[in-house]
């Protein structure tokens, strides 16, 4: 067995000379500097994620933000009172020119126009400014029309389907309606007093 040994040893002071590098442990301050510097980087991913997670929006299917699916009974026939939806601020409004879904709310100071039958036409109760039913300007402080929804209609063949990203009105030309989706994510902000 001394050989044996012997000859291990006689072998081994080369391979112990080859596994013996030094590596040096971190100090006391450094390993504190290393925690130190985890501990910040995990607090600020914390904190971005809870403000992402706060501020992204979480819209659902009819709540304002989301899209709302309206049935094609509920469109008002043509040249008739517009039907307010208040659950998603928009008003339906089908004219000779088409439909629109109007943003219910005044691009003057955020009041709430309401349609008045006497006169055809939207009437702001705050400050007097007035529309056509297609949500046009005719008179008062407002810079402009009165904004729209991006609107998607289904007519009842399945085949048509038009949507409405420019704000313009849809023309329906006598077709049935089967639905209509409106975007409330998706506001159309009318340039002028056009």
């Amino acid at each position: 067995m001394a050989t044996a040994s012997a000859a291990k040893s006689a072998a081994t002071p080369k391979a112990e000379k080859a596994a013996e590098v030094a590596v040096s442990a971190p100090s006391r301050r450094e390993f504190l500097y290393y925690i130190w510097g985890a501990s910040i980087l995990l607090v600020a991913g914390e904190v971005t994620g809870g403000i992402l997670w706060f501020a992204y929006p979480r819209f659902k299917a009819g709540e304002f933000g989301g899209t709302f699916t309206v049935a094609g009974g509920e469109v008002p026939t043509a040249d008739t009172a517009p039907i307010s939806k208040p659950e998603g601020r928009f008003w339906l409004s089908n004219s000779s020119e088409g439909f629109v879904a109007l943003y219910a709310v005044c691009t003057h100071l955020g009041c709430l126009p309401k349609w008045v039958d006497t006169n055809f036409r939207f009437e702001c109760p705050c400050h007097g400014s007035k529309y056509q039913i297609t949500g046009k300007y005719i008179e008062g402080p407002a810079p402009r029309s009165l904004d729209r929804f991006k609107a998607t209609i289904v007519f009842t063949d399945g085949s048509s389907v038009v949507t409405d990203g420019a704000g313009d009105p849809i023309p329906l030309g006598g077709r049935t309606i089967q639905q209509i989706l409106v975007d409330t994510s998706s506001r159309i902000k009318r340039n002028g007093k056009v």
